[in-house]
Order: structure tokens, then sequence, then C-alpha cells
């Protein structure tokens, strides 16, 4: 069983990775975007992973998820049921997210200002957080996807003060 969670700015293509890379293996798909009618997005959202969890069924979370906070909930829910705890980090690219969202229409097109703040808060995942497994993901303009081992960045603050 495992919990995978979607990292990266609106309109980058995680939901169009989902819909092409992995609907087809069965796991169950949460998405705070289908619950805005919901008083509790939040809330909803770790009651649908729960449940899918209890069953043994494997999720995928497709949202922002940019914070240390927002990946910790998941991934602590996922280690309590014993699921093996997988990111897909996809690259930030501003500028093709922008170009995205222009394509969208009615609630699926967010305002600008939303990617830029998400890209303020947007920390890259590290295998620190309880991930077994971290994937990077870029979107090609023709639909594609590259997704490949990700490498976590060098902290050049810790090489300043040892090297």
């Amino acid at each position: 069983m495992e919990l995978i969670i979607f990292i990266g700015l609106q309109a980058a293509g995680k939901s169009t990775f989902f819909r092409t890379r992995l609907s087809e293996k069965g796991y169950t798909y949460v998405s705070k975007d289908l619950l805005s009618n919901n008083r509790r997005p939040e809330h909803r959202q770790q009651e649908l992973i729960e449940a899918a969890l209890q069953a043994g069924t494997s999720v995928v979370v497709d949202n922002t998820n940019p914070t240390l906070e927002s990946r910790a909930a998941l991934i602590r829910l996922g280690q309590q049921y014993q699921a093996e705890i997988t990111g897909y980090y996809f690259v930030p690219e501003v500028k093709l997210s922008l170009e995205r969202n222009k394509q969208r229409s009615g609630k699926a097109r967010v305002p600008d200002v939303a990617i830029f703040t998400t890209r303020k808060k947007l920390v890259p995942p590290s295998f620190a957080e309880g991930f077994a497994r971290l994937y990077q993901v870029r979107a090609g303009d023709d639909g594609s996807f590259a997704v490949e081992p990700y490498t976590e960045p060098v902290d050049r603050k810790a090489e300043e003060t040892h090297g």
C-alpha cells in the first residue's frame, strides 16, 4: 500500500500526470479541488485518505502541498497505516504554470497571485520528512512528463559552516 503526495505549483501538471500515469493503477484519488463545496475540505481530505488506507487501498493526494507542515500531517497518516510514502515534486516553473492556468476555465483557473504565493511558500521535499521514495517531474509542452529520481539540493549553509 502506498501514499503518493504531489508537491508543486498550481497548473504544474499534477492532475494531468495522475490521469496519464496513475489513474489506471487503482489508486484512490484525493484532491481538495474536488472538495470545494465542503465546509472543511482539509478535514474531509483526511477522512478520505484514512478511509482508503484503512481499506488497504493506495492513495494519491493531488494538492500543492508546498510546506513541511502540509506534508507532515499526510506523512503521519500514511505511516500510521504502514503505507509506503512516495513524493512527486513538480519542479516549479512559474512561467509555464501561468501559461497553463490561462488555458483553464471556471473554478479550475486560479488567480495568478495564487501561483506566486505558492511559489514563495514552496519548500522542496526531503527524505528526512519520511518519504521512502521521491521523484522530480518536469511537464513538457506536449503533455509529456520527464520523471527521474529526486536529488535533494545541497545545503549551502551547512557547507559554509563545515567547509
